[in-house]
């Protein structure tokens, strides 16, 4: 074992360091530190049996605990420390009668900071807090750097960010949010499970970026000479599933955008992607809802929450709402696909949405209730019926053959999940593809591109399809009260520290 970082120069210019690493080099030394260790109880089930145990109360149980020393207090006879494990917190109460004189120094001279194994019998304190009364300690690893006192205080989520073991060791807030997203998970996964999904993996890196409109991050396979691209999405690879034959698939994976930072995006992220055969966007839009309620209930107690001090009821049925009527009645007049091209131009202009010459109506439209509707959104809503111009991959609606049976989930005024009925003509998916492809050529450089096996896959028939995305990140900030995406990925994307 060596002692990284911490060469003679640091140990002169931090005495507190020094005197840590000189006790660390004594355990090395004498063998003190263990390969591993036995613990029976967490702190969360201690307090879960035995809380109800009066002052002064003793049981004659003997537990096993281990976990982090968060403080220690010297009170002469008797000493007093916090043990912290993932569960929660339980007291230390030392005394010199119980430990010996020696065992006594041996618990006086840990350090805030310190992996430790304590042995002893549960009881509560004169004054009722629950304590383990230490017969035994062990060191399991020394703290050479004590723990920030002000940390615990710090709201600068790039701070926390950067040193997310800091941030965990002493921010309960943190640990919470990162238990409860590992239940998300757990749920959404048991969700799509227990409606007959099968869960699948599908490829990194790949050719070329399909599935979505988005710039890809590039890299090259040296063996292959290869130049590949990270995947923007899962869509595409996942339908080549249902079309040989896995009716319902879906996979939690890592979606990679070379996109800009901001409050709810970062350049890799989670995305759950699930397809199902036989069904439309008014069955994916029931299953959605019944899922957002149902990982609620799971992950934090209850489908209404509160968000940013804000009530916030993720009860079924969510509110349903054409795009092209939302951005009607934010404007003030009806808007509509067959408007003439300059006019729309015109109204984007008044609302200060910039115009691309390229851009047809259905995507000024689409502009239009970016920036204009969205942000305003606040309970649950299905936004619906997408224009066939942004929507590459979705079926043209049934009713209008310039919209597409495509949704949008929105919550709190953030984008939460998309999802379509999956356009399924071989065809109509090449004429799509190749309008992409000439946006692109125009300077688009998130278009989609041609996807030639996709087409081939679809020739072999895909069945009417259901689709969806959910983006799981956004989701967590939801269901734990967090205001930027940093806040719910333990290690987010950022720009090194010079």
């Amino acid at each position: 074992m060596t002692d990284e970082h911490t060469d003679d120069a640091s140990v002169s210019s931090d005495p507190i360091v020094g005197a840590r690493i000189e006790k660390h080099r004594a355990a090395v030394a004498t063998g003190v530190y263990p390969y591993r260790f036995d613990r029976t109880d967490l702190a969360a089930d201690l307090h879960m049996r035995y809380d109800e145990l009066g002052p002064g109360g003793e049981t004659g149980v003997e537990t096993t605990v281990a976990g982090r020393l968060m403080h220690v207090r010297d009170m002469g006879r008797l000493a007093f420390g916090v043990l912290q494990d993932v569960s929660g917190r339980i007291q230390l109460f030392a005394s010199k009668a119980v430990l010996g004189s020696e065992g006594f120094a041996r618990f006086l001279d840990l350090d805030s900071g310190d992996w430790i194994g304590a042995t002893g019998e549960i009881i509560a304190t004169k004054k009722g807090e629950l304590s383990v009364r230490v017969s035994s300690v062990t060191l399991l690893a020394k703290a050479l750097r004590p723990l920030p006192d002000k940390w615990h205080g710090l709201k600068d989520v790039e701070a926390r960010s950067r040193q997310r073991y800091i941030d965990l060791m002493v921010n309960e807030e943190s640990r919470r949010v990162a238990l409860t997203r590992a239940k998300i998970i757990a749920e959404l996964r048991r969700q799509f499970e227990d409606r007959g999904f099968i869960e699948v993996e599908t490829p990194v890196l790949l050719a070329q970026a399909t599935g979505a409109t988005a710039r890809p991050f590039e890299t090259h396979h040296n063996a292959l000479d290869l130049d590949l691209s990270m995947r923007i999405a899962t869509e595409l690879f996942l339908k080549r599933l249902v079309v040989g034959g896995i009716e319902r698939v879906f996979e939690i994976g890592r979606i990679f955008r070379n996109e800009g930072v901001d409050s709810t995006h970062n350049p890799e992220f989670t995305m759950l992607e699930a397809y199902q055969a036989l069904a439309d966007y008014g069955d994916i839009m029931e299953l959605l809802e019944e899922v957002i309620a149902g990982v609620a209930v799971s992950a934090v107690g209850a489908a209404t929450i509160t968000y940013q001090g804000r009530l916030l009821d993720l009860t079924p049925p969510f509110r349903r709402v054409r795009l092209v009527d939302l951005v009607a009645d934010a404007v003030g007049e009806a808007v509509s696909l067959d408007m003439p091209i300059e006019r729309l131009r015109a109204l984007a202009s008044r609302h200060g949405v910039a115009v691309d010459p390229s851009w047809g109506p259905g995507r000024i439209l689409f502009e239009l209730y970016e920036e204009v509707v969205e942000a305003g959104l606040w309970e649950p809503t299905f936004v619906t019926d997408y224009p066939k111009e942004v929507s590459p991959l979705a079926r043209v609606h049934r009713d209008d053959p310039e919209l597409t049976e495509r949704f949008e989930l929105v919550i709190a005024g953030s984008e939460y999940a998309n999802a379509f009925s999956e356009l399924n003509d071989p065809f109509d998916q090449r004429d799509r593809f190749e309008a992409q492809a000439a946006a692109r050529a125009a300077g688009d450089d998130e278009a989609h591109p041609i996807d030639e096996d996709y087409i081939h896959a679809l020739e072999y028939g895909l069945p009417p399809t259901g689709g969806l995305g959910i983006g799981v990140d956004r989701l967590v900030m939801l269901l734990t009260d967090r205001k930027h995406i940093r806040e719910v990925i333990l290690f987010p994307t950022m720009r090194p520290v010079e």
